[in-house]
């Protein structure tokens, strides 16, 4: 199995959301990663970015809130356009695993057709209530013709442990992050929002936009434990660690 790491897209954002000791006017930059598992059975990506449209014309695709997360990426940095450096297209895409339907982790869904779109079911629930739309939610990122499979618990997606979904609820109801097992590289752990930032990890504590702050503590120890069994956990929003790693053409195996 390979591993390739793909942009999704890059956001400016007030950094003392990730980062409490950061004055308040202070921001940061972020890369938005989008995970793609080369599987004996079937191509899997694990979210899907930001919509190129976020990059083009950020207040008709998000609205006000492009003014809180601002879109500082091209078109051509949205993961369905990263797709070609590792050989493939949209539609060599089986499965997409969404962390969770956040703008910024599965704006390109829309673009996988053929493909079979995982949630928790929770997750779900959430996007569809009547106050989403204050939580980071948008029907024009994840509400499409795709029927979604649903998950309520940890799920080995292949049955053989190389990609085991893990409820990771706190930053939303229904985040789900990823253990991969890689027969050279060895274990890594998918955190995406579950755990944005190294600092979040190394200092326990959870952003400001946290659904569930006991949640997430959860969470965060459960990591911790796979980290110190040897997983590499992948934060979701980290640039110091996005810049350190192989991505696009190159590969973990």
């Amino acid at each position: 199995m390979k591993m390739h790491v793909l942009s999704g897209g890059r956001l400016r954002m007030r950094r003392g959301i990730y980062y409490p000791d950061a004055a308040k006017e202070e921001t940061f930059e972020l890369p938005v990663s989008c995970i793609l598992l080369k599987h004996a059975q079937g191509n899997v990506l694990f979210d899907t970015g930001c919509h190129p449209d976020a990059a083009t014309d950020p207040d008709g695709r998000w609205g006000p809130t492009a003014r809180i997360s601002v879109p500082i990426f091209e078109a051509k940095d949205a993961v369905v356009n990263e797709l070609p450096k590792a050989g493939l297209t949209a539609d060599d895409i089986d499965v997409v695993i969404c962390s969770h339907l956040h703008i910024d982790h599965c704006g390109c869904n829309a673009f996988f057709k053929r493909a079979t779109i995982v949630c928790h079911a929770a997750e779900l629930a959430a996007a569809k209530a009547d106050d989403s739309d204050s939580k980071g939610y948008m029907r024009i990122d994840w509400d499409h013709d795709q029927v979604f499979e649903t998950i309520d618990a940890q799920r080995d997606l292949f049955g053989d442990g190389r990609l085991t979904l893990l409820p990771a609820p706190g930053h939303t109801p229904g985040m789900v992050i990823c253990h991969v097992v890689l027969d050279k590289d060895g274990a890594f752990v998918l955190a995406s929002d579950a755990i944005p930032v190294q600092a979040c990890l190394d200092k326990r504590y959870a952003p400001k936009v946290t659904w569930d702050h006991e949640k997430s503590a959860k969470v965060f120890e459960e990591v911790a434990r796979l980290q110190k069994d040897g997983a590499t956990v992948l934060f979701g929003h980290d640039d110091a660690q996005y810049q350190s790693l192989r991505k696009g053409e190159a590969f973990y195996a």
